[in-house]
């Protein structure tokens, strides 16, 4: 692996973990979705992960931990980006309390994996 792969891995889990800090307050959805600093805060960072995702990361490090669904995360990104329609508040939800974790996750032990 590459350093910038690492470098770039490191700064996804940074924007997971910062959804996580974000989050941590919000018990159900309508503690979330009634916060439109939280809620912001969480898009933004979900879009910066997708973004550091599809420009950033090299396809042999997405091939190597297939384990991380890259592509609806691109696909998440850009239907926040993008519009969509409208960005379903539940689905953002469903991703910051399941998904997001997940991801923090397999990417620390990832990490740990590569670095002395």
């Amino acid at each position: 692996m590459n350093s910038k792969d690492l470098e770039v891995l490191k700064k996804i889990q940074t924007h997971a973990n910062r959804i996580i800090l974000h989050s941590k307050e919000c018990k159900v959805y309508e503690d979330f979705a009634g916060s439109d600093l939280i809620s912001d805060a969480c898009i933004f960072n979900i879009m910066q992960i997708g973004e550091l995702a599809k420009n950033e990361l090299s396809d042999e490090i997405k091939q190597r931990i297939s384990s991380i669904p890259w592509n609806n995360i691109y696909g998440m990104r850009n239907r926040i980006v993008h519009g969509y329609s409208h960005v379903d508040m539940h689905i953002i939800w469903d991703t910051v309390r399941e998904n997001i974790p997940e991801l923090s996750r397999e990417l620390e032990r990832f990490i740990k994996q590569k670095t002395p």
